[in-house]
């Protein structure tokens, strides 16, 4: 028999309404805010993510799916996040023309070589949004705003942590106090962030080994370093999003782990998923347009975890602290006996699922009992059982099969549905 592979799930019929529920959601609160869904390809060349997310990161070091054309062996890979994806679209298609600012959003799965745990796993569907040439801290507290719209709405608690990383004139000045300050801790920390310490010094600060989170807990903070217009940005970005009553903490431990991130950064964390906790992140991203050969154009983002959010919502509902959505029940089954019957059973389900009604019949030839006992597993409403007497007489008797004492005569060319 064969096996899912590793780090997968299937999403059975009972969680597929669960992910509905989040998506109408989702195009709600986007459409509200002016965002357009944009479909971008599952794969990309291996180019866009090493130039765009960083040669030095996890994804791109340890984490990318690869694969090569068999025509001519060019590098590709699965996409591992939505960002460079878009932009390269952005570019490609000269979007970057249309009325800015321009905000589109994205559904869809993504796929990282990552162990595979609770709320982590190798293909993982993601909601993320992207607004580009809107470069105010009013604009980051916007693109907030709607992520915090979303979780709401969805019905996930969570508590929004938010940083600025300054720009690449404050951010040296930040980067060789960090060097200096773990420089003489150099032997304590884990062999990842050793190597960290080389190639991308912030990384060390978000590393989950409790010996390096214990001594990053005493490293410079990057709002210590910001250069006047980079505290100006987050301080205009605290007042913004106090003005809109929406709660933050400032997190210098929030650095995001890819290198386009500029200013700021956030997350969304959630105490409903164990350690995975983070739910949404994302930032701003003011030159990675320009990183893919495309025009100065700045942009603000993020990725909302759509598999850690079902998982949230079902760790609730065990809790007794949510109800989950259910698939719907049809509103009639038709039980005929008869081939005849089972003609008019047919059309009748088919005139109702026309007017917008969920009806079922046998397509099966089951027997009566049978198929009693299969309209009341399917949760059925009402039970209409039909057979030559019926279609000679033109009446049948309706059940209820939620009220056993609600019977009643129906003619069957008018039935009350």
């Amino acid at each position: 028999m064969f096996q899912k592979p590793k780090g997968t799930v299937d999403i059975l019929p009972e969680e597929t309404v669960i992910w509905h529920k989040m998506e109408e959601i989702i195009r709600d609160c986007t459409k509200n805010a002016g965002f357009h869904e944009i479909r971008i390809p599952t794969f990309e060349l291996s180019g866009v993510y090493k130039r765009g997310v960083g040669q030095t990161t996890d994804i791109v070091q340890k984490e990318m799916f690869t694969l090569s054309d068999r025509g001519d062996n060019t590098e590709m890979c699965l996409r591992p996040e939505g960002t460079a994806g878009v932009v390269r679209s952005v570019i490609e298609n000269g979007l970057y023309n249309e009325a800015m600012p321009l905000k589109l959003y994205y559904i869809g799965p993504f796929f990282r070589y990552e162990k595979p745990q609770a709320g982590r796993s190798r293909e993982f569907y993601q909601f993320g949004v992207e607004m580009f040439g809107a470069d105010s801290a009013y604009a980051d507290a916007s693109v907030i705003s709607l992520a915090s719209k979303v979780l709401d709405k969805i019905g996930v608690g969570t508590s929004l942590h938010i940083n600025s990383i300054g720009c690449p004139k404050c951010r040296p000045l930040y980067r060789q106090a960090l060097v200096d300050y773990f420089e003489g801790k150099k032997e304590e920390l884990c062999p990842t962030c050793r190597e960290r310490l080389k190639t991308n010094p912030l990384r060390i600060l978000d590393c989950k080994s409790p010996i390096c989170s214990e001594i990053a807990a005493g490293a410079p903070k990057t709002i210590d370093y910001l250069c006047e217009d980079c505290g100006a940005h987050f301080n205009a970005l605290k007042e913004s999003l106090t003005a809109l009553e929406i709660p933050y903490t400032v997190d210098p431990k929030i650095v995001r782990g890819l290198d386009y991130y500029v200013r700021t950064v956030f997350e969304f964390i959630s105490e409903d998923i164990g350690a995975q906790s983070t739910v949404c992140g994302g930032g701003r991203y003011d030159g990675l347009v320009e990183q893919l050969d495309g025009p100065k154009l700045g942009g603000i983002g993020f990725g909302m975890g759509l598999t850690r959010l079902a998982l949230a919502l079902k760790t609730l509902a065990g809790e007794g602290k949510t109800t989950l959505p259910v698939n719907a029940s049809p509103a009639l089954y038709i039980a005929p006996m008869g081939e005849k019957a089972a003609v008019y059973a047919l059309a009748t389900v088919e005139k109702l699922r026309n007017k917008g009604i969920y009806a079922e019949c046998d397509i099966a030839s089951r027997s009566l009992k049978a198929q009693m006992k299969y309209a009341d597993k399917i949760g059925a409403e009402y039970v209409l059982v039909v057979g030559d007497n019926e279609l000679e007489s033109g009446k049948a008797l309706l059940k209820n099969m939620r009220d056993k004492d609600d019977r009643r005569e129906v003619e069957l060319g008018n039935l009350p549905f």
